[in-house]
């Protein structure tokens, strides 16, 4: 039986293009309980190098990804100062059959955003 894995990517919608140099930190949730199992920095197409997790480490559950996304909107531009109205995207979702595929995309812009479970 093939194992599965996830992945994600950061598109940044109002500029129309990948959103490289966003950090994304991932977690399980157990109860109250948040244990950090990965973190990463997109690339110049937006997506991580390598899976978030896979194999033997992927198991059912729920999880968490967080996209601190603050920097890289102040770094474009788009959004300025010290308080800003995304700083960091969390986005829980259940893992029911972890030998799939979870792609967990972001779509962002200053003031927006949204997710979706992709292929």
């Amino acid at each position: 039986m093939a194992s599965g894995r996830l992945t994600t990517h950061v598109l940044d919608t109002a500029r129309g293009r990948p959103a490289a140099g966003v950090t994304i930190t991932l977690y399980r949730v157990t109860g109250m309980n948040h244990e950090k199992l990965a973190e990463t920095v997109t690339n110049a197409d937006g997506r991580t190098d390598a899976p978030m997790l896979e194999g033997k480490a992927f198991t059912p559950g729920t999880y968490e990804l967080i996209f601190s996304v603050g920097e890289y909107l102040r770094g474009s531009g788009q959004n300025a100062g010290e308080v800003l109205f995304l700083e960091d995207i969390p986005i829980r979702f259940g893992v029911p059959d972890a030998t799939q595929h979870y792609h967990v995309p972001l779509l962002i812009s200053a003031f927006g955003y949204s997710t979706y479970r992709g292929s």
